[in-house]
């Protein structure tokens, strides 16, 4: 009689046979994601998410070609997180609020920034007020604190992509007023 919750000998075969390729192969895999990422603590979190996948998928079903399959999961995911990052930069770009938001230890703009930027400071602050408490607190901790999308996320208790998309809210409202000014 077999024993509840036991895993059967085939599955277990499959298991230990794709725990022991993906050792072998582990630090290549990592070399490999590194290569593509260019940050090699980038390039272990991406190997230790193709191991989940890798497992998740070996179990449910026999794969002819094991390593390959391996590698492209860990190509797939470091060229997600490249295209991933490309996008929040370029949603996040710094388009010269930083100017405009030189501020002091009090959050008042400096006497110069006044004189240099005082619409736009005017403006981006008017903005910036027109914003919903939560957008205008993701805003400000990430393009006057430098907080990280993590960070705002923590602190407003919401995920990191919606604090992705306040601050690209925050961002848009802003540059869009800016234009109009």
């Amino acid at each position: 009689m077999p024993v509840p919750n036991q895993k059967e000998p085939d599955a277990l075969s499959k298991n230990s046979t794709a725990l022991s390729l993906f050792v072998t192969h582990r630090q290549a895999l990592v070399e490999y994601a590194n290569s593509i990422t260019g940050n090699r603590a980038l390039a272990e979190d991406i190997v230790q998410e193709a191991w989940l996948r890798f497992d998740a998928a070996s179990r449910d079903r026999f794969l002819e070609d094991a390593k390959g399959y391996l590698y492209r999961i860990v190509r797939n995911l470091a060229l997600d997180g490249q295209r991933r990052a490309a996008r929040e930069n370029r949603l996040i770009a710094r388009d010269g609020f930083e100017e405009a938001a030189n501020l002091r230890s009090d959050g008042k703009p400096t006497p110069e920034t006044v004189a240099l930027y005082k619409d736009e400071i005017r403006c981006v602050m008017d903005a910036m007020a027109e914003l919903p408490e939560r957008t205008r607190i993701a805003f400000e901790m990430h393009r006057f604190g430098g907080a990280t999308l993590k960070e705002i996320a923590e602190f407003l208790g919401i995920s990191v992509s919606l604090a992705q998309m306040l601050v690209v809210d925050g961002a848009e409202h802003c540059k869009q007023r800016l234009a109009k000014s």
